[in-house]
């Protein structure tokens, strides 16, 4: 039996990262929300 989950860092980079939110209109959104509520971290 293996582990569903299998880390990988460029891969979460690039899926939930900065550039990838900051590219369609719905990700900015997302960044604008966690700007507002004051995040320390806005994306991973």
């Amino acid at each position: 039996m293996t582990y569903i989950w299998h880390p990988k860092k460029k891969k979460r980079k690039r899926t939930h990262g900065f550039l990838k939110r900051m590219k369609k209109p719905w990700g900015r959104k997302v960044l604008q929300k966690r700007r507002e509520k004051k995040r320390k971290q806005l994306t991973v």
